[in-house]
C-alpha cells in the first residue's frame, strides 16, 4: 500500500518533473504564435501545490494529501490545460476521500473519478488530447485490476504510465492538426510527464528534483493591483484567514458570512463541494474561528497584525524610496448592480477598458495566463452584485469559469476571445437594461467585430499549408493564420485590406510596446489613404506585448 507521505512526495516529484520539461511541452504547441503555452500553464498549476505539500507531515493520510493538492490546483489553475489538470486531480481526490493508504483499488477509483470530473466540465471534449490520454490510462488500470485484484499498486501505476505513453503516441492519428505538424498533443505529454514524476517516487526512488531555477514568474507581474490598490485607514487589526472542512449536515456558509460581517469588514466566504474559504478583517479572530467550528473542522489558519505590517512596509518603503506595498486586496461589498473585470496586458489597453467602465483589470493575456485566484481576487474587489468577466483570450475562458462557483456574488463570463471583442462588448453595455438584455447585446457586439493580429512566429512550423520560420511575421484574422510576411507594417496594411469590407464603418488600431510613435504615425497616414470613404479610424498606443498590432474592424 502507498502511504500518505509517499503520495505527498510523489506529487512534489510530479511538480518538479513538469517544471523540468516545461519548454519541451511548450514546443509541442501546434499553433506557432507566442502564447500562454501548455507546458508553462501545467507547470505553474502544479507548482501552486508545492507550498501546500511542503507543510504536510509524514503521518498524513492519502485522502488528505490528494485533497490538499486538489484545492491548491483549483485556485492556481492557469489556461485550459491547467484547468483540465486541476479537474483531473479534483476527481482523483474524491476517489481517495477518507482513505489513509492507496492500493490498486484506490488508484483505479481515483483515476476514474478524475476522468469523469474532467469530461463533465468540458462542453465538447476533443479526443486526441489530454482527456484521451487520461481516459485510456484510467481504463487500462481498471482492466488490469479486474483481471487481477492482487496486482501491486506500483506495478499498476507503471502500467498506467505505459498506457499514457502509448495513447500519447497515437494522438496524431486522432487529430489531423497534430499529424500535419508532426507532433503529439502537448497537454497529453504534460500529463505523461506528471505521471512519470509520480512513478519515480512510488516505485521506491527519490523525488525528481527541479533541474534549475524556474525562468518564469510564479505570479503575473502587476502593472497595477488586479483588484485595485487599497491604502487607507485600518479599522480592524487582524487579517484572519482560514479554511473550514465542511461537515455534512452542519454547514451554513451564509450564516457564517453574516456573523463575520458583524465582527469586522472585508468578509469573504466562498465554498466548493468540500471546503469553505474565509477571510475577514476583525479585532476578534478567536470569535471568528469559534463560529467557523460550527460548520466543521478548521485548517490553514493565518492571522496577521495589519497595523504592524503597515508600519513595517512604510518603514521599508521609506528606506528604498519605493511606494509601499498595499495590504491584501480589499473585499468590496456589492453597492451597485453591475461591475466588470477584464483581463488585458499593456497600459494603453488597460486604460481603454477602465475608460469604458471596467472596475478591475487583471494583468494577463498571451504568454501570461492569470490563475483562478487572480481573477477571483478581482471579482471580490468589484463593488457589484453581478460581475461580468471578459477573459479576452480563449485560453483564459475556462479559468474564469472556474471562479464563478467560488465567488461570493453573481458572476457571468462573457466568452470574449480577443481584446477587440472585449472592447466592443463594453461599448454595447447599457446600465439601464436587464442582465439578459445586456448579455444578448454584448454577444451580438462580439459577433460584429473582426480581429486582426500581427505577431511573430515563436518556432518553425507547418500550419494550414503555411511553411513558417521562427521570427517571421504572422498575420492572423479571427484566430486563423492568414499569411506570412517579413515586415510587420506591410503585414498590417495587407491584413487591413483583406478585413475591411464595403459595409465596414469603424477601424481601431492598437499598436504594441515594440512599435514607436513615429512608426505608428506613418502607418496611420498610409492606412487612412487606403481605407474606403466613410470608414472611421482610431489609432491608439495599446502598449501590449507579443502583438505588434491589434486591428479591430466593425
Amino acid at each position: 500500500m502507498i502511504t500518505g507521505s509517499t503520495l505527498r512526495d510523489a506529487f512534489i516529484s510530479a511538480a518538479n518533473s513538469i517544471a523540468n520539461h516545461r519548454k519541451q511541452v511548450d514546443a509541442l504547441n501546434v499553433f506557432p504564435v507566442p502564447d500562454g503555452d501548455t507546458g508553462t500553464n501545467m507547470s505553474m498549476t502544479m507548482g501552486a501545490a508545492l507550498v501546500e505539500l511542503a507543510t504536510l507531515s509524514d503521518d498524513i493520510e492519502c485522502g488528505e494529501v490528494a485533497q490538499a493538492v486538489a484545492q491548491a490546483l483549483l485556485w492556481g489553475a492557469r489556461g485550459n490545460s491547467g484547468v483540465i489538470l486541476s479537474l483531473l486531480f479534483r476527481g482523483f481526490a474524491k476517489g481517495l476521500q477518507g482513505r489513509s493508504e492507496m492500493g490498486s483499488e484506490e488508484i483505479v477509483a481515483a483515476l476514474e473519478n478524475g476522468v469523469e470530473s474532467a469530461y463533465k466540465a468540458v462542453m465538447k471534449p476533443t479526443e486526441g488530447t489530454i482527456l484521451t490520454v487520461a481516459r485510456e490510462s484510467a481504463e487500462k488500470a481498471a482492466e488490469l485490476w479486474q483481471e487481477d485484484p492482487e496486482i501491486p499498486p506500483v506495478q499498476l501505476w507503471l502500467e498506467v504510465v505505459e498506457q499514457a505513453r502509448k495513447t500519447l503516441d497515437e494522438t496524431p492519428e486522432m487529430l489531423p492538426v497534430l499529424k500535419k505538424a508532426g507532433v503529439v498533443d502537448a497537454g497529453g505529454k504534460g500529463y505523461l510527464v506528471i505521471l512519470e514524476g509520480m512513478y519515480a517516487v512510488l516505485c521506491g526512488g527519490n523525488i525528481v528534483q527541479e533541474a534549475q531555477q524556474s525562468d518564469y514568474p510564479t505570479e503575473i507581474p502587476d502593472e497595477r493591483n488586479a483588484a485595485g490598490e487599497y491604502e487607507g485607514e485600518i479599522t480592524f487589526t487582524y487579517c484572519t484567514e482560514f479554511i473550514v472542512i465542511k461537515e455534512q449536515g452542519k454547514c451554513d456558509s451564509a450564516a457564517l458570512r453574516e456573523y463575520l460581517e458583524t465582527i469586522g469588514d472585508s468578509a469573504v466566504v466562498v465554498e466548493d463541494d468540500d471546503i469553505i474559504k474565509c477571510h475577514v478583517h476583525t479585532d476578534d479572530p478567536g470569535n471568528a474561528l469559534q463560529k467557523a467550528l460550527e460548520n466543521g473542522a478548521i485548517t490553514k489558519i493565518k492571522i496577521e497584525n495589519m497595523r504592524e505590517q503597515h508600519a513595517s512596509r512604510r518603514k521599508d518603503a521609506a528606506g528604498t524610496g519605493q511606494k509601499p506595498v498595499s495590504f491584501p486586496y480589499k473585499v468590496v461589498d456589492p453597492s451597485q448592480e453591475y461591475g466588470f473585470v477584464a483581463v488585458a496586458a499593456g497600459k494603453g489597453v488597460q486604460a481603454l477598458f477602465k475608460d469604458l467602465g471596467v472596475d478591475n483589470v487583471v494583468s494577463g493575456g498571451q504568454t501570461m495566463n492569470p490563475s483562478t485566484d487572480n481573477i477571483l481576487e478581482a471579482i471580490h474587489g468589484t463593488p457589484a452584485k453581478t460581475v461580468i468577466v471578459l477573459p479576452n483570450n480563449k485560453n483564459i475562458i475556462m479559468t474564469a469559469e472556474q471562479a464563478v462557483r467560488l465567488a461570493d456574488r453573481g458572476v457571468y463570463v462573457l466568452p470574449t476571445k480577443t481584446i477587440p471583442q472585449g472592447l466592443s462588448a463594453m461599448l454595447a453595455f447599457d446600465p439601464e437594461a436587464s442582465l439578459a438584455d445586456n448579455q444578448l447585446a454584448m454577444v451580438k457586439a462580439i459577433e460584429r467585430v473582426g480581429t486582426g493580429l500581427i505577431t511573430f512566429a515563436a518556432r518553425d512550423s507547418s500550419f494550414d499549408g503555411h511553411k513558417i520560420k521562427k521570427d517571421e511575421i504572422l498575420a492572423l484574422e479571427d484566430g486563423k493564420i492568414s499569411f506570412v510576411e517579413k515586415d510587420a507594417s506591410k503585414a498590417l496594411l495587407r491584413l487591413a485590406k483583406s478585413m475591411v469590407k464595403k459595409d465596414s464603418t469603424f477601424v481601431t488600431l492598437l499598436y504594441g510596446e515594440d512599435v514607436n510613435s513615429q512608426q505608428a504615425e506613418e502607418l496611420e497616414e498610409t492606412l487612412r489613404q487606403r481605407l474606403p470613404d466613410g470608414v472611421e479610424l482610431a489609432v491608439i498606443s495599446g502598449g501590449q506585448p507579443v502583438y505588434y498590432y491589434m486591428l479591430s474592424v466593425e
